[in-house]
């Protein structure tokens, strides 16, 4: 049984939103090493400077400063050596842009509530959805989005 914390990985401009994730991570006990940077250079600075810093999780901001999340997403899914979990979590949900996401290899994509209760319900699901052993690969494309119609009452 690991005993280590899950180290995850927030890249997102939003102070607020950073906020709201690490009380989340924090309220939901879940036991986590929590990194955060606040745009694409900062990120794939991290995780291309030392194997060791290359995180569980990415959850991924589309709209940051001087590399957005797309440009992020291609280079880290070509790059064999950065093998990680990427969560696309967003305010923005067109569906093109969604499924482009999963084309482009994402595992998941969340849109941001306003709520935080909501925000945290869906970190919850989120990491309830990632946790299940075995769980690496990219689900059907139907279970791409995580929702809170299905989410656990916490």
């Amino acid at each position: 049984m690991n005993t280590q914390p899950l180290n995850v990985l927030l890249a997102d401009d939003d102070i607020d939103d950073c906020l709201f994730f690490k009380q989340a991570l924090t309220e939901l006990k879940l036991d986590t090493r929590l990194t955060t940077v606040h745009d694409g250079e900062q990120l794939m600075d991290i995780i291309t400077r030392d194997e060791a810093l290359i995180p569980y999780i990415i959850f991924l901001d589309l709209n940051m400063p001087r590399k957005n999340g797309f440009e992020c997403l291609t280079e880290i899914k070509h790059n064999p050596q950065l093998k990680t979990t990427i969560v696309i979590f967003s305010t923005s949900f067109e569906q093109e842009v969604v499924n482009r996401l999963y084309d482009n290899g994402a595992n998941y994509f969340v849109r941001k509530p306003v709520e935080f209760s909501q925000f945290k319900k869906i970190i919850k699901q989120t990491f309830d959805k990632l946790l299940i052993p075995n769980n690496d690969l990219q689900p059907l494309r139907e279970n791409f989005v995580v929702t809170l119609q299905n989410s656990l009452i916490i």
